[in-house]
């Protein structure tokens, strides 16, 4: 088994045991009573010019601890006042040591959308992420069939929720455009053998059609990797680990959108 593998068994691992506690039909039900989102993750990243991901992120898998010490209340708002678009938490908790805890209270806490980083493997997990205050969940191409992938984008829709589609190689990204993303995401991290080419973002850039965002995810570490995926038409990074080891976070940010310091 990949890692992927293991990190998808894992969360239809949790799935099952939430449901024990929490029915289908009733976090549906709850989920479906709030107001209808308004797709503000995807909104968000819209804009001229690279837009920020920032991620929330104590471990992972390649790299084991990141950040000992992790205040993510207060990680989140400095995201947010360097000019994040957006925030990614991490809610998986035995490979990244995420907790849906910490979502609930970063998305209460700051203005700016969240999305939802698991590994959905259940519609369960994206009426989850609603209720937890996400704007966004990810669905991730290699776990997910295509009728998988369509079934919970239309759950996204009805929602309101955007989705992120993951992607790693040409194939996952002609079936999540195939299956109606609006959000696109190149993983550049090879989750068989942890290697990491932001090159792969770009080549695989030309494949996604106007009007589909394109997000490139993982690797980023300074503008010599951000300039040229702008140029390259990417809409938006992903950046986890540059950003959670800097001493000075705004400071990073102002470096990856090749700001003066």
């Amino acid at each position: 088994m990949t890692i992927l593998d293991k990190l998808a068994a894992h969360a239809a691992e949790r799935v099952a045991e939430a449901k024990k506690t929490v029915s289908l039909a009733a976090v549906r039900e709850q989920a479906e009573a709030l107001p209808r989102g308004s797709f503000a993750f995807e909104k968000a990243l819209s804009g001229e010019g690279l837009s920020f991901i920032c991620e929330c992120k104590k471990a992972s898998p390649s790299k084991g601890i990141i950040a000992e010490d992790f205040p993510y209340l207060d990680i989140a708002k400095q995201y947010e006042a360097a000019g994040a678009e957006c925030i990614s938490v991490l809610t998986e908790p035995k490979w990244f040591l995420g907790s849906s805890e910490y979502l609930r209270e970063i998305a209460a806490a700051v203005k700016i959308p969240c999305i939802r980083k698991d590994f959905t493997v259940d519609e369960y997990m994206i009426y989850e992420a609603r209720l937890l205050g996400a704007s966004a969940v990810l669905l991730i191409c290699s776990i997910l069939s295509d009728a998988q992938l369509k079934e919970y984008l239309a759950v996204c829709e009805t929602l309101g929720l955007s989705a992120l589609v993951e992607a790693h190689d040409e194939d996952e990204v002609k079936r999540a455009v195939g299956a109606g993303a609006r959000l696109v995401g190149v993983n550049n991290r090879n989750l068989t053998d942890f290697s990491v080419d932001t090159g792969n973002s770009r080549r695989l850039r030309e494949l996604v059609p106007e009007g589909v965002l394109f997000v490139s995810e993982s690797g980023v570490r300074g503008r010599e990797d951000t300039a040229p995926l702008e140029q390259a038409g990417v809409d938006a990074v992903l950046v986890g680990e540059a950003l959670m080891r800097a001493p000075d976070i705004a400071a990073k940010l102002r470096e990856l959108r090749g700001e003066s310091i």
